[in-house]
């Protein structure tokens, strides 16, 4: 029986944007997706791989702009192994499609070929490919499942088949027209019709089923928090009746969240501080943070002075803070300093705060920020 050995990935989504990124950590983000083609290349070629194979979501969309796809194809010359490239829900092979632009046709290197029908390619004696493309973002029915169930038995001959979508162990809409069944997935194995199933869409690195033959390479370059294994490639080795799979590390940015934090006293946000600076690569990372807890104004000033600092520095910040209490006491404004009209103001607010209504938050922010501006923060 034959072998073989390539790279598995997927869900590269170039011209993906976040929102909550600035301008200049969007274009750092951008690059890196960019430059994950090119590590891509270099890995293929350490592995002593025969092919790439990109089981869908190459594009964020069929809209990209001219300059991303032709970014895009620059990055794909530095791959000296044939690629393939298979259309999935987010760039599907319509009157629209991507893969179909004067960009891209003109200058996508002559290796890299998109799977266009699912039609069997022979990639050596004894190796297939064949892939199931998708023709509209929202199908009647997952293509792979249609040619599954078409699929002859492939005997001695070793086939890859490259497939795109959600499997039903993973969503609780099991019954959608696009949801792949990981029984029927088994089943094609177990009857011979695919060696190994490559799977895209779902962005973690994830083996499904009892064997080691069929696989969601994940993304490259990490894209949300519920990812849990993200950033990776898989390379394949498929010998005879044995399959190895190896997962590779590509991507270096990192959405990292922290669900539950109590902030009630200084010792808690000193522990915060120390678990901010010990995180690497802040330039690359996405950090999520929800407090929960009950600070004094000065507690307070000094909690907003350490998220500052660290928004300042991660590529992404996304603070949760609506649990925080804030409960003002007398030391917090023993050592103000304050005298005449300024004093009279800072009375005013603390009657405001408690008596509470409707204007007790603003009265807070108005103290905290007349803390802030005395240096009075702990």
């Amino acid at each position: 029986m034959s072998q073989v050995r390539f790279l598995h990935t997927a869900d590269w989504q170039l011209g993906m944007t976040r929102h909550f990124f600035s301008e200049g950590v969007q274009e750092r983000y951008s690059q890196a997706r960019f430059d994950a083609i090119r590590k891509l290349g270099l890995l293929a070629k350490d592995e002593d791989c025969s092919f790439v194979l990109v089981c869908g979501d190459a594009f964020e969309s069929n809209q990209v702009d001219r300059r991303t796809v032709a970014r895009a194809c620059e990055a794909l010359k530095e791959i000296s192994v044939p690629v393939f490239i298979l259309p999935a829900n987010h760039d599907p092979l319509n009157a629209a499609s991507v893969f179909q632009s004067s960009t891209f046709t003109e200058q996508k290197p002559v290796h890299v070929k998109v799977i266009e029908d699912t039609a069997v390619l022979e990639i050596a004696p004894g190796v297939e490919l064949v892939g199931a493309p998708w023709r509209s973002k929202k199908p009647a029915t997952n293509p792979l499942h249609e040619l599954l169930d078409v699929l002859p038995t492939c005997g001695e001959t070793v086939r890859i088949v490259a497939g795109h979508g959600m499997v039903d162990a993973f969503t609780p809409d099991k019954d959608a027209p696009a949801v792949l069944s990981v029984d029927q997935l088994e089943h094609a194995i177990h009857e011979g019709k695919a060696s190994f199933i490559a799977l895209g869409d779902r962005h973690s690195a994830t083996k499904l089923g009892a064997g080691d033959r069929i696989w969601y390479s994940g993304t490259p370059v990490s894209t949300d928090f519920r990812e849990d294994n993200s950033g990776r490639a898989l390379v394949v080795e498929v010998d005879g009746g044995n399959v190895n799979v190896h997962e590779f590390v590509v991507g270096d940015w990192d959405f990292t969240e922290f669900d539950h934090v109590d902030v009630n006293d200084s010792d808690d946000l000193n522990n915060l501080a120390r678990t901010f600076d010990g995180i690497a690569n802040k330039e690359r990372t996405v950090l999520r943070v929800r407090l929960f807890g009950g600070l004094t104004l000065g507690l307070r000033v000094h909690l907003d002075t350490i998220l500052q600092s660290a928004a300042d520095l991660f590529a992404g910040f996304d603070v949760r803070d609506d649990d925080v209490v804030v409960m003002p006491d007398d030391a917090d404004f023993s050592d103000l300093g304050f005298s005449g009209f300024a004093d009279k103001t800072v009375s005013r607010l603390r009657e405001k705060i408690e008596a509470g209504g409707s204007d007790t938050d603003q009265a807070r922010d108005a103290l905290m920020l007349l803390m802030r501006l005395s240096g009075g923060a702990a």
